[in-house]
């Protein structure tokens, strides 16, 4: 047997209790035992206010990282038993315990998961999964942005403006934007500047400046726009990022959000739209993170871990208070994470 933090109904705590140590259903599958998880506000979301269907007893969480103990058939020439592993658990659109992260032993699909360099510790590494793929959703799927996939270098000149860069989503993306060659633009709080030019950002701007629009304008003049990213999904960060689309002249016109609820109809010649990590799972965007580019980059240090990992508890029983801070804000350039 094993153990899991499930969730018996909405606004309740997590117990721990028993759970199976899970069959794989799939040949497509791998079963892990899981050594670290980190938490995001989606969590914080289906325990309280969820906002997707949620079938109860239901496991939480989406970053996991730690060492396979079963393969499927289809898996065995990328892994084997013993394979230290990140991956991006799939429970929030299975409805399956057994795809949650917050247990001991959880089930992932192949093609959202990555080995980890021997040296990488577990708590390092499980802060990368549900950031990546969310910016990648944005970055390559059909009918969002385009861009071209990390390796595949283009001309020059073309800018990839992020707001929210020290965000989960926005580490990961400045990372991605930067490894095909784009030139990154980012707004973050002046103490965090340091830390996104060392990931490749070009230009960090204060996201508190009075003058940010015009900050931003002037960092993309002369520059063609290859996209607009919003990592913060509010009011005023929706305002900004389509002003900013609208203005520069011969950019592209959309702006890719991480939360729905933005003003509909957008400004006439402009689109907004809401990227889901979890749709990357049946295209190739999937394989193109999680196999072709994930691990090797990970093994050359081009691709690094980010935000940092802020570890604030040990055991299943950490889960309901790492959960809650999330409930006093989100911090910024830190991802919480739970060892198990």
């Amino acid at each position: 047997m094993s153990k899991a933090a499930f969730l018996q109904s909405t606004n309740t705590p997590f117990q721990i209790l028993p759970s199976p140590k899970w069959d794989l259903t799939s040949p497509d599958e791998l079963l892990v035992r899981v050594h670290a998880v980190a938490i995001t506000p989606v969590d914080k979301a289906l325990q309280y206010t969820p906002f997707v269907p949620v079938t109860y007893p239901a496991v939480l969480g989406q970053d996991v990282a730690g060492e396979v103990v079963a393969v499927g058939d289809n898996t065995t020439s990328r892994f084997k038993i013993g394979d230290r592993v990140i991956g991006h658990c799939m429970g929030i659109v299975t409805n399956r315990p057994q795809d949650g992260a917050f247990q001991e032993h959880v089930v992932l699909q192949g093609n959202l998961v990555s080995k980890i360099p021997d040296g990488m510790g577990y708590e390092r590494a499980v802060v990368i999964p549900l950031g990546l793929s969310t910016a990648a959703a944005g970055f390559y799927q059909e009918g969002f942005m385009g861009l071209r996939l990390p390796g595949k270098v283009g001309d020059g000149g073309e800018v990839v403006f992020i707001w929210g860069g020290s965000s989960s989503v926005g580490c990961n993306a400045i990372q991605l934007a930067v490894a095909a060659g784009y030139e990154v633009v980012t707004t973050a709080s002046v103490k965090n500047a340091e830390y996104l030019r060392g990931l490749g950002a070009k230009k960090v701007l204060d996201r508190r400046s009075e003058s940010v629009r015009e900050d931003i304008l002037a960092a993309l003049e002369g520059k063609k726009l290859a996209g607009t990213l919003d990592c913060i999904g509010d009011e005023a960060s929706w305002g900004v990022c389509l002003d900013v689309a609208g203005r520069h002249g011969d950019g592209s016109k959309l702006v890719v959000t991480t939360l729905p609820g933005f003003p509909d109809p957008a400004p006439e010649g402009l689109t907004i739209k809401h990227m889901f990590a979890t749709t990357i799972k049946d295209n190739e965007v999937s394989k193109a993170m999680y196999e072709d580019f994930l691990p090797k980059a990970l093994e050359e240090g081009t691709f690094v871990p980010a935000p940092e990992p802020d570890v604030v508890g040990k055991g299943l029983e950490s889960i309901q208070g790492a959960v809650d801070l999330y409930r006093e804000g989100t911090p910024s350039a830190k991802k919480l994470v739970v060892l198990i």
